[in-house]
């Protein structure tokens, strides 16, 4: 049986992960050279180069995006903010579908933007998700919520748990599994008591839209920029991979690493090359 890590055809790669210190366009030709399948590539890359002109050539390229990152957050103070978050993100939802996206991540915001007001929070969360679910089914673009670690609650985003993004999935759309989901990211999931559990709830539901890697190292310097590389951590990524395989989920491996100080100064095509090795031998 082939599983996720056999061919890099079948793994992409987070622009991110390359620090964003070079043009999209030559980004792009580096993943493709380097055999991966796809990319997931961020707004502001996007929107410099130009829509149209990336959607080409990822055609060119055979690139497929595994993830448009990201969404604008959805908590706010006023009424006005959380419209014009609303509005930024359809924009963001129509150039996805123009580059054939898998999915649109969602990061949601955090509870600061809304004062100490938590449940609050989370229900603008749940009402921004439930008004731009209804435009990406228009578009044909499903929108994955990306739970993430809860160190992030203040500021980026108050679903912290797969299991807690599954009911807002149900919440807002409980017949509709293709266009609402989740992207499971390890870096953010892997210390969960019922990862286990909530995997395999994702894949009866059939919402597992992406799945991110990296790796969490015990000596981290800095909560977002200080990513590992996978096998240079602490979690399980063959039990995680297993996990995921056995839930049924059938997509790309997308390596996401945020690495200021150390992957992100070195060569482009040397960080390729490992994510390349690491993707066949450790996750």
């Amino acid at each position: 049986m082939e599983t996720l890590e056999n061919r890099l055809d079948r793994c992409a790669i987070n622009t991110a992960t390359l620090g964003h210190r070079e043009p999209l366009d030559v980004t792009l030709e580096r993943v493709a050279r380097a055999g991966f399948g796809g990319v997931a590539p961020w707004r502001h890359e996007v929107e410099a180069m130009g829509v149209a002109a990336v959607a080409r050539k990822l055609r060119a390229l055979q690139l497929t995006v595994t993830g448009y990152c990201r969404s604008t957050y959805l908590t706010g103070e006023t009424q006005a903010a959380r419209r014009a978050s609303i509005d930024s993100n359809i924009k963001a939802l129509h150039e996805a579908a123009e580059l054939e996206a898998r999915c649109f991540v969602m990061v949601v915001g955090g509870v600061s933007a809304n004062g100490r007001d938590l449940p609050g929070a989370r229900a603008q969360v749940e009402e921004g998700i439930a008004e731009l679910h209804a435009e990406a089914r228009k578009l044909g673009v499903p929108l994955a919520i990306e739970p993430l670690h809860p160190m992030y609650a203040a500021e980026r985003a108050v679903i912290n748990t797969i299991g807690q993004a599954l009911s807002l999935c149900e919440k807002i759309a409980p017949g509709d599994p293709s266009m609402l989901g989740v992207a499971i990211d390890v870096y953010h999931c892997w210390w969960d008591p019922l990862l286990a559990e909530s995997i395999a709830a994702a894949g009866r539901a059939q919402r597992i839209l992406a799945y991110h890697v990296c790796d969490w190292l015990a000596d981290t310097s800095d909560m977002l920029l200080d990513r590992g590389m996978m096998g240079d951590g602490v979690i399980d990524l063959t039990g995680f991979r297993g996990e995921i395989e056995r839930a049924g989920y059938a997509g790309m491996v997308e390596v996401e690493l945020f690495s200021r100080d150390r992957w992100w100064k070195a060569e482009p095509d040397e960080v390729l090359k490992v994510c390349a090795q690491r993707l066949q031998t450790v996750c």
